[in-house]
């Protein structure tokens, strides 16, 4: 089980969350009325995204033993009426990569673990302390 921790402070609305020995700063913009000093939960939610894909799509890529030196993923995220997200991930790869490797990694995309999570439904259970 993955086990991360937010905490929040008196400044709006600056939150440190820790995970092991990692930290990093979330933040609304200051158009939302944040100080802007780390990524907003949106940008966290669509950085999980890409950052599993590509830890996906390399450790495919090495399994084969496909010279790729670099795969870019960019996610871009919208929420409807806050119920609904829609995602749109952008791969690049390396233009030497064949277009049959090329397909297949869009197939193997599909199949990183925070993308089939996504596409299916979660459960959230929540309490207070």
């Amino acid at each position: 089980m993955t086990h991360v921790s937010a905490t929040i402070g008196p400044e709006n609305y600056c939150t440190i969350l820790s995970a092991n020995a990692h930290t990093l700063l979330a933040d609304e913009p200051v158009l939302n009325g944040g100080q802007g000093k780390g990524f907003s939960p949106h940008e966290l939610m669509a950085a999980s995204l890409a950052a599993c894909t590509v830890i996906t799509l390399k450790m495919y890529a090495d399994r084969k033993g496909w010279d790729i030196h670099g795969i870019k993923v960019e996610v871009s995220i919208q929420i409807e009426e806050h119920k609904f997200a829609s995602f749109q991930c952008m791969i690049e790869v390396p233009l030497h990569i064949t277009e049959p490797q090329r397909n297949r990694m869009l197939e193997i995309s599909r199949n990183c673990p925070l993308h089939q999570i996504l596409v299916n439904t979660s459960k959230i259970t929540s309490s207070i302390k």
